[in-house]
């Protein structure tokens, strides 16, 4: 056996690992959107693969739920330095804004049995706040350095204010309002000329 027999069981679950989570992210969209439930069987059948295999990497319903959304957090978080490699830190915090919103919209498609796990403490939203502000950490120190946010932008006082515009507009106002806010929020963190620096 060669050393690429080896490692191609491996990539060969990998893959249907991510084909599973594809599938059950557009499972959960269309639950939402249609009220029909996502069945596991129909979340084998779109990922083509056997339903033994889907238990194998996700024993029960919530496993899958579980690791959904703890994929979508670090698609959400991996893509803080992507966006500051490639453009000004302001306009990659503003578009990091509109992933974060649209990551929680998604959290909203998992429905009862992401709050139940967060209920009973299997995914914990203390943790996901820590690694989320480590993104906006990461975006603000980009920003200082090149000059596009104020120096004493405070990474905690970030992810404060993007999650409560978030939860305030899910009440009323809706995306075209916090779309608003999010541009009010950068032009409050962008530094201007007359800004005085931050005290050491």
């Amino acid at each position: 056996m060669t050393e690429d027999d080896t490692r191609r069981p491996r990539a060969d679950a990998q893959r249907n690992r991510e084909r599973l989570l594809h599938a059950a992210r557009e499972a959960f969209s269309e639950a939402r959107r249609t009220g029909r439930p996502a069945t596991l069987d129909r979340i084998a059948q779109q990922a083509g693969v056997g339903i033994g295999t889907l238990y194998r990497h996700f024993p029960t319903r919530d496993a899958l739920t579980e690791a959904l959304y703890r994929d979508d957090v670090e698609q959400l978080c991996e893509s803080a330095g992507a966006l500051a490699a490639r453009m000004p830190a302001d306009r990659a915090l503003r578009e990091w804004m509109n992933r974060m919103a649209d990551h929680v919209d998604a959290k909203h498609e998992l429905g009862d049995a992401l709050r139940a796990l967060i209920d009973t403490g299997v995914v914990t939203a203390p943790a996901s706040r820590r690694r989320l502000a480590g993104a906006i950490d990461l975006l603000v120190r980009a920003g200082r350095e090149d000059g596009t946010l104020r120096a004493d932008v405070s990474p905690d006082d970030v992810i404060t204010a993007i999650v409560g515009l978030i939860m305030a507009t899910e009440v009323a106002g809706g995306r075209a309002q916090l779309d608003r806010l999010f541009d009010l929020l950068l032009h409050a963190l962008i530094a201007h000329a007359g800004d005085v620096p931050a005290l050491e």
